[in-house]
């Protein structure tokens, strides 16, 4: 009798878990209040990012928390309320960020973030999604040397040891590529394997439109209840009671809610990113997809105009909308690039679902049989999802794992 399956949460990480278990033979519902690639993997920047193999760490040094702490920075804002809220998860982050920890956990991150290309590539020749993905790399752009260098004192290292490919372009190199740019761009970083997307959430239909044809079922409803019955699970939601054998819970930042609820208690946080879209300037256009690595934002030239996503607020899920860090980011983007007008009626935001040693959650829910959680993923669900689902497929079905999976468990912290 084949099993049954429920996948909770249809962004990019509940996609692809679905597709692979597919893949394996498993009878697979999705569910989501939202259609699939519509909250969190809809407005991101568009880089599967093979380059990314070293999370994003706590600021400890003096003269980043200095410049961090008025709350005007372009990379980091914060509610004062939510890091209340948060503080024993923002500590266990601020800890974990220490040289000594920090050492030890990115060769376990790039241990993921090697495998995105490969993983991706399976599901995109799949689904027929081949004309979304541009393989040209971005360029990371830095306006001091000092900065410039100690990236590439980071990046030598990383060229080494998890095989980063990048070139270097001084600024009349960078001028040839991208001439419509202002100073004062001293150099950049040319990260060369990975892959953009011209629309993300057009990417994550295409990979559940997939799921589809190989007879997965996708439904729209919000989960109500969640509890064990028996040898499986009992799903309730807005529209409907459903049974299975095993659940995947991949919600992002709003797992937390309903680990709770079973007794799992994980130091899950969100971290806000905002986007806005600009009319594409005709006779400046714009040809990479470009981070301004000191200030904080990227730029990317997508199908709905070029669009601006900044870096992270600390702020709940549900919290309104602040204009203010994407109104930052927005004026210094135009100094360096001419942006059109604004092409959305208001900013999207959307929550990154991080853990304090920046690694996602990926496998069996402590003492509750039949749950698995595919949770965490930081700034990369995006990158990383395709790689997910195959390793949570494997551990599902107690195969050998591709890698070592101790450094996800669920019950590390």
């Amino acid at each position: 009798m084949t099993k049954q399956v429920v996948v909770l949460g249809a962004g990019m990480v509940g996609v692809s878990v679905a597709w692979h278990l597919l893949k394996r033979g498993y009878a697979v519902t999705l569910i989501d209040r939202v259609p699939p690639g519509q909250e969190t993997s809809f407005g991101n920047a568009g880089i599967i990012q093979r380059e990314a193999v070293r999370p994003y760490a706590f600021p400890r040094d003096l003269t980043t928390l200095l410049r961090v702490l008025p709350n005007r920075a372009v990379d980091i804002r914060y509610r004062p309320s939510s890091v209340i809220r948060a503080a024993r998860a923002l500590l266990q982050y601020w800890h974990y960020s220490s040289d000594k920890h920090y050492r030890k956990l990115v060769p376990e991150y790039a241990a993921l973030i090697m495998q995105s290309l490969d993983t991706h590539d399976e599901m995109i020749r799949s689904a027929g999604a081949e004309a979304l993905i541009r393989k040209a790399g971005y360029l990371k752009l830095f306006r001091t040397q000092k900065a410039l260098d100690e990236e590439l004192t980071k990046t030598a290292s990383d060229s080494t040891l998890f095989g980063v490919e990048f070139d270097v372009l001084n600024r009349q190199q960078l001028a040839q590529r991208e001439p419509s740019l202002s100073p004062p761009i001293v150099g950049a970083i040319h990260w060369k394997q990975p892959w953009t997307v011209t629309d993300p959430g057009a990417l994550v239909e295409a990979y559940a439109a997939d799921v589809k044809c190989k007879g997965g079922t996708i439904k729209h409803a919000s989960l109500t209840g969640l509890t064990r019955q028996g040898s499986g699970w009992l799903i309730q939601t807005t529209k409907e009671s459903l049974h299975a054998d095993q659940v995947v819970m991949a919600m992002g930042p709003w797992s937390s809610y309903w680990l709770d609820q079973l007794g799992i208690q994980v130091p899950l946080f969100a971290k806000r990113g905002y986007h806005m879209h600009y009319a594409c300037n005709k006779k400046a256009p714009l040809n990479h997809w470009l981070m301004d690595a000191e200030i904080g934002y990227l730029l990317a030239p997508m199908r709905a105009g070029v669009r601006l996503t900044t870096g992270a607020e600390l702020t709940t899920v549900d919290a309104p909308v602040n204009e203010s860090q994407l109104n930052a980011a927005e004026q210094v983007a135009r100094s360096l690039y001419p942006l059109g007008q604004r092409l959305d009626a208001c900013p999207w935001k959307g929550g990154r679902p991080c853990l304090p040693d920046m690694k996602p959650m990926i496998g069996p829910a402590p003492d509750q049989k039949g749950l698995w959680l595919a949770c965490g993923h930081g700034h990369q669900g995006f990158t990383l999802g395709p790689v997910t689902g195959k390793l949570l497929g494997q551990m599902i079905d107690e195969e050998h794992t591709d890698i070592d999976m101790h450094p996800y468990r669920v019950d590390r912290f």
